[in-house]
């Protein structure tokens, strides 16, 4: 098979469907677009997500009186519970220095003496900071001897947890909805050229092409489409990025900019959605015989 031959004929039907080709490459391009900036949301979306669940702790107050030996020893038995990854334990005296830092008032000099038991702040492994799994372990502290009481923030938890399955569902069905339209649209495309080109091919059969030697073109075709159309998204995104990156803070920041791996990877999504949309269509137009 001649390369040259190849390459002519994949961009020959670029000038032959003009329209129907930028149509693709935009529809790629704008696919690309909200998949990309999905996963860019995303990801970011995670990462503060899991900012806050780092932040959420269980507090554990313990029934008084409680002496030091029985401090180690129920320290020793939070720290045994699956999925507590430290344990900070908190004495009547620093609990009221807490309050005095939080409040600005001494609690004896209100009450005259200091109403807050001793108590363990336990913090999480990162798998175990959403609500199902923190509520087996706050289960599994109630259940100590010499814990009184457990809190933690359970409606934020619930709340993080809730929303960030919805806002997947939503991303993953837009996506696979916009990713399908861009495939159906590369798919037309090459049908249309399919079509202008019927006698071409009809001939090509007749004196022994293979089907491959045919198909090649139409194949080049939608990778071409589809390359021009992920380089297009690239470049907005970058744009965009750029732009946006002005308006927050340094730290902020960082949550926007991206690796240059990332635009490599949406023009390879670009290249691999214009493939696979040509494939579509070669497969059901181009057979044993050329019908229309």
């Amino acid at each position: 098979m001649s390369l040259a031959y190849t390459v002519r004929e994949a961009f020959s039907g670029f000038t032959r469907t003009k329209l129907a080709s930028v149509g693709s490459i935009l529809t790629i391009c704008i696919a690309l677009l909200f998949l990309g900036m999905y996963y860019l949301i995303s990801l970011n979306a995670s990462r503060i997500v899991q900012l806050i669940r780092g932040k959420v702790e269980i507090e554990a107050f313990c029934e008084e009186p409680f002496t030091q030996q029985r401090q180690l020893e129920l320290q020793q038995q939070l720290l045994e519970i699956k999925g507590v990854e430290r344990v900070q334990f908190v004495s009547k005296p620093e609990a009221a220095k807490i309050f005095k830092r939080e409040f600005g008032e001494d609690i004896t000099d209100v009450l005259d003496f200091n109403p807050f038991p001793p108590s363990y702040k336990i913090f999480l492994k990162g798998e175990f900071r959403n609500s199902a799994k923190t509520a087996e372990v706050v289960r599994r502290i109630k259940a100590l001897k010499g814990i009184d009481d457990v809190i933690y923030r359970k409606d934020l938890l619930e709340f993080l947890d809730r929303r960030i399955g919805i806002a997947h569902v939503v991303g993953l069905t837009l996506g696979c909805i916009i990713g399908l339209s861009a495939i159906f649209l590369v798919s037309n495309t090459v049908r249309l050229a399919i079509h202008a080109k019927r006698k071409i091919i009809q001939t090509m059969k007749l004196v022994g092409a293979t089907r491959w030697f045919i198909r090649t073109p139409f194949l080049l075709e939608g990778l071409l489409q589809g390359f021009v159309g992920g380089v297009l998204a690239a470049g907005i995104m970058y744009w965009l990025l750029e732009f946006a990156v002005g308006f927050f803070s340094t730290e902020l920041a960082e949550f926007i900019r991206v690796q240059v791996e990332f635009y490599f990877v949406v023009v390879s999504s670009g290249m691999i959605l214009g493939v696979f949309g040509s494939f579509v269509s070669i497969r059901r137009f181009i057979g044993e015989s050329v019908v229309y």
